[in-house]
């Protein structure tokens, strides 16, 4: 099976949905991201934006994640 994301316009959802609906060989999995998730992350991207947190290459992180 394979996952994909869409972006759909707010206006066109409904009708989208609909249409997917149709399509047995399509299950729709649809889970809302809680507000106190987007407003964690919505903080950390003004903070890297003004320079207040650094960032580090995933490279990096992941070399030290997986050290042995």
């Amino acid at each position: 099976m394979t996952q994909i994301i869409l972006n759909v316009e707010d206006d066109k959802l409904n009708s989208f949905m609909e249409i997917i609906k149709t399509l047995n060989y399509v299950s729709v999995f649809n889970e809302d991201i809680p507000d106190w998730q987007i407003t964690e992350v919505e903080y950390r991207l003004n903070e890297i934006e003004s320079g207040e947190m650094e960032v580090r290459p995933w490279k990096d992180v992941k070399n030290d994640i997986f050290k042995k």
